[in-house]
């Protein structure tokens, strides 16, 4: 039976130990199955920042004091006059009568002298107008222009060669790069 195990294991293991790799010849990380690439770092020689410009609109509230002249109704602003005329009514119609009459006399001359008091009121200023300071606001569109950067032009320099890419971020000292390796054709 033990013969039968060592057996099995060298039949299981063969493939794995026929198909081994130096460990220098395996894939590098991130590029599963090409064994020809590899990712080393380049130089920075340069880094241009490229710029554009981009209109920015905002809108803004813009509010300003105007002088503005306002007229009111004809019976606006008669509480003077109503309430003198229902006084004035009210005390003449007490005059009148007796008893319950009395009470209903009274009544009835005040809204009389309240009507007429604000008739006389209203009569005496046809119309009213007030002269005041009002604020008065309104949505204006501004805008400014500025400059981004929207990337980078970059010189770098790897095994004596100089290159250049364009980025989309600054790499700083050292740029990352990725070296594929394939045999040319004859």
């Amino acid at each position: 039976m033990r013969k039968s195990y060592v057996l099995l294991i060298a039949v299981l293991g063969l493939p794995a130990i026929a198909g081994a790799q130096p460990r220098d010849r395996l894939p590098p990380q991130g590029y599963p199955g090409d064994e020809n690439v590899r990712l080393v770092y380049a130089d920075v020689l340069r880094v241009d920042p490229i710029y554009d410009v981009v209109r920015i609109n905002e809108p803004r509230e813009e509010c300003y004091d105007t002088e503005v002249t306002r007229s009111s109704g004809r019976y606006e602003n008669t509480n003077t006059g109503t309430i003198v005329g229902a006084l004035v009514g009210g005390a003449l119609g007490n005059q009148v009568g007796k008893g319950d009459g009395r009470k209903a006399a009274t009544i009835a001359g005040a809204v009389i002298g309240a009507g007429v008091g604000r008739e006389v009121d209203a009569n005496d200023n046809p119309s009213r107008s007030r002269r005041g300071v009002e604020t008065r606001c309104r949505v204006v569109e501004s805008g400014y222009d500025e400059r981004r950067i929207v990337g980078y032009d970059v010189e770098y320099r790897y095994r004596g060669e100089v290159f250049f890419s364009r980025l989309g971020y600054d790499p700083g000292e050292k740029l990352r790069v990725r070296v594929s390796v394939e045999p040319a054709d004859p």
